[in-house]
């Protein structure tokens, strides 16, 4: 019981703090920089999905042990699956190339702050 009390007791001076407004221009650049990612990702995925699908339901149709071996549920998971791969490393990269364009950006201010 007491490790609740304390717990709701830190939620409660956590309500109170204000953040910077370099603490907000990060904040909002970080958002910036998932939404980019998950909108890339979303693109890549699509593409993925169509350059995916089509060999797959060619592929059915024309070879034999294609046709023997991939029923419908083998095609979605091969389709499912390079769209999901794409979707993942394409938004991680762009996640990462928003926090090195962010970590630059701190880098060039915090120089011309010291000078």
């Amino acid at each position: 019981m007491e490790n609740r009390s304390g717990m709701g007791n830190r939620r409660q001076q956590n309500l109170f703090v204000v953040a910077s407004p370099d603490e907000i221009d990060k904040i909002r650049r970080a958002e910036t920089s998932s939404q980019a990612g998950a909108i890339a990702g979303a693109k890549a995925a699509a593409v993925a999905a169509v350059a995916s699908a089509i060999p797959t339901i060619a592929a059915v149709r024309v070879f034999p042990w294609a046709k023997a071996n991939l029923n419908y549920t083998a095609q979605a998971l091969i389709v499912s699956a390079a769209s999901i791969a794409a979707f993942f490393i394409t938004a991680d990269k762009t996640i990462l190339q928003g926090a090195r364009r962010n970590t630059e950006a701190q880098l060039k201010k915090a120089q011309q702050d010291s000078k």
